[in-house]
């Protein structure tokens, strides 16, 4: 090889170990509720993984909604080129809702990703899951359709006939979710026995309530009881489990974490991680292929998993068909 030959080799190996030096770096703003969880990291894997030079500037509401304003305008005074936005409360204090549309205190102009988002059309996030009509916003779909739900609840008690539900007006999920419910319950044949919780002085439930909700539905005779959509019974989910346990009320819960630690029966969901990454892809859309939010339509979870706690099964003496068995995963 020539002289000419050989720098010329060495200044191409030069430029490919410079390169990634000169590649622009992304600054993207993580907001959640509750810190920073399964979700928030697949997001961050996913990216990271696909070679992309990402700044994460993560900041947590500490399911405070007065903080939300104060994260946006950093956001807009940095300026960050995305948001992710973890849950409802989080996602509608940054970017308000259809009617909102407009409002200079909350984002419309700023890409903005929303996860774990049970229903963004009935939260008024968007318009649908397939058109936004938000020009800055998209986000993904996460939550198992509640047929799957109830038949899943089928498969393991066939006689099931009556669906406890605990809700509370604070959060906007658990509202929604008790009227999903209702819709779904003459349609499907099952009645619903749904109890609102109420809020306590500072506008959040009590657990005392919910336990006091517990006995009322063990006297209503029914056969399981839903967690629903709540993030404050996500959060108190050991002890509330464990109490519906106590009364013999199986749950059926939304969070795969409440039946692999807590007390819960059975779960039908997808891998927050998995949304994450989802999420994650969204992001890598707008931000490196250069597609604006508006465009995208909200990004839909395909698989679930199905999860039975078999320690919870005997001490309820209630163990799963094999038909169930043979595609759920087991834990203890």
């Amino acid at each position: 090889m020539s002289r000419r030959g050989v720098v010329r080799g060495v200044l191409a190996g030069l430029v490919l170990v410079l390169w990634p030096l000169q590649a622009p770096a992304f600054s993207v703003m993580i907001v959640t509720w509750r810190g920073c969880e399964q979700a928030c990291e697949g997001f961050q894997d996913y990216l990271r993984e696909r070679g992309h030079e990402v700044d994460f500037l993560l900041r947590d509401a500490g399911q405070d909604t007065a903080l939300l304003p104060r994260f946006l305008e950093e956001a807009r005074a940095l300026p960050v080129d995305l948001i992710l936005s973890w849950g409802t409360s989080v996602s509608r204090g940054l970017a308000g809702t259809l009617e909102q549309a407009g409002d200079p205190a909350f984002n419309q102009e700023l890409p903005q990703v929303f996860t774990i988002v049970a229903d963004p059309v009935g939260a008024g996030l968007v318009q649908s899951l397939e058109a936004t009509g938000r020009t800055n916003l998209t986000g993904t779909y996460n939550r198992v359709p509640e047929e799957v739900n109830l038949q899943t609840l089928r498969a393991y008690f066939p006689g099931f006939r009556r669906l406890g539900l605990l809700y509370h007006t604070s959060e906007p999920n658990s509202v929604l979710k008790a009227r999903e419910l209702e819709a779904l319950a003459e349609r499907l044949d099952f009645e619903l026995v749904a109890l609102e919780v109420p809020n306590g002085k500072g506008g959040s439930p009590v657990l005392a309530d919910f336990e006091e909700g517990l006995a009322a539905l063990k006297d209503a005779r029914v056969d399981a009881l839903y967690l629903g959509s709540s993030s404050f019974l996500q959060r108190h989910g050991e002890a509330f489990t464990a109490t519906a346990m106590a009364r013999g009320l199986p749950v059926l819960s939304p969070y795969e974490g409440l039946v692999r630690h807590a007390s819960a029966l059975l779960s039908v969901a997808p891998r927050y991680y998995d949304v994450g990454r989802l999420a994650g892809r969204q992001a890598e859309r707008i931000l490196v292929e250069g597609m604006q939010p508006g465009t995208l339509p909200v990004a839909r979870v395909s698989d679930f998993a199905i999860v039975i706690n078999m320690g919870v099964a005997r001490r309820l003496g209630r163990f799963p068909p094999m038909p169930l068995l043979q595609v759920a995963e087991t834990v203890e």
